[in-house]
């Protein structure tokens, strides 16, 4: 299940690339800037702002499960996901998250971009969700994009069969971009939904890995108010790297303006948000320092 494509991006790794959103994700971050990418299945969202409340979609409705009085418009217990309303939307408010797409599409849609990728050293980005959900078929698709010359990267959370990555996906990748985001087991729990022991065990094997040349792996840390970009997290994901000998880190910086995307989707886990702001300079100096007095570079 695909998201969506995005071409001509520049924030997902070197150069000019297209992105791959896959739907699905084994975590369950309450930060999450991609909440439409947490289930696997397709879904609906509603954009309030964009209804003209024409109540086409309301008459199509067998299942009547969609009211102004609904607090987010769409009752999804009633809701069967046959999409009618969707179709009927004049001025689609109404939208589906999710479509099925075979990898021999994907290729075939960013081939038309190679010779961007050519000019500015880019290339495809596979991300989400998580895409080594599905290793299989990530496999299949990294293999047809190397096959024209093109590089790839996979945006992962680490949480995967070690096995698995490294017979599917790791012979067709050139860059990882691997996020560490918290440290401590119980909190990783509390925040991400999961421990993280086996996503600090696959990072340090594939950091060894890496140091045979094959490909690059990137850690990042997105910081999160009072989760994430704490003194304690920071120095212990520090001191985890220092160990390793990693060298480089990427800081996210918080962005405070995806909570909205989650009420589309009748959900309000990141209304704690809600009145966040960026991290101002102070705080990010802060963060930057824990990692440069190790010699790591941000």
């Amino acid at each position: 299940m695909i998201l969506e494509l995005k071409a001509n991006s520049l924030d997902d790794g070197p150069g000019i690339r297209t992105v791959v959103f896959f739907k699905g994700c084994p975590l369950s971050c309450l930060w999450c800037h991609n909440p439409e990418s947490k289930r696997t299945e397709a879904e609906i969202s509603f954009a309030a702002n964009d209804c003209i409340d024409c109540g086409t979609c309301r008459e199509i409705c067998h299942q009547q499960a969609l009211s102004k009085i609904n607090p987010f418009y769409i009752d999804r217990s009633k809701c069967n996901l046959c999409f009618d309303c969707i179709d009927s939307c004049p001025s689609q408010a109404l939208t589906r998250v999710g479509k099925t797409m075979s990898t021999d599409e994907i290729t075939d849609l960013v081939l038309k971009d190679k010779p961007f990728y050519d000019v500015s050293g880019g290339g495809v980005t596979l991300s989400g969700g998580e895409p080594t959900m599905f290793a299989d078929y990530c496999g299949e698709l990294l293999r047809k994009i190397k096959s024209h010359n093109i590089s790839t990267l996979v945006e992962t959370c680490g949480q995967f069969k070690f096995e698995t990555f490294e017979r599917l996906i790791l012979p067709y990748t050139d860059i990882i971009y691997y996020d560490l985001k918290i440290f401590p087991t119980d909190l990783h729990r509390k925040y991400c939904g999961a421990n993280n022991e086996q996503i600090l065990e696959n990072f340090t094997r594939l950091q060894k890995l890496s140091l045979t040349g094959r490909f690059s792996i990137k850690p990042r840390t997105p910081l999160i108010p009072g989760i994430t970009d704490t003194e304690n997290n920071l120095k212990l994901i520090a001191d985890f790297l220092k160990q390793l000998g990693v060298n480089r880190i990427q800081l996210m910086q918080f962005n405070p303006l995806w909570y909205e995307k989650e009420q589309k989707l009748g959900l309000t886990t990141q209304t704690v948000f809600k009145n966040q702001r960026w991290q101002d300079r102070e705080k990010m100096a802060c963060c930057e320092n824990i990692f440069k007095e190790r010699e790591i570079e941000v």
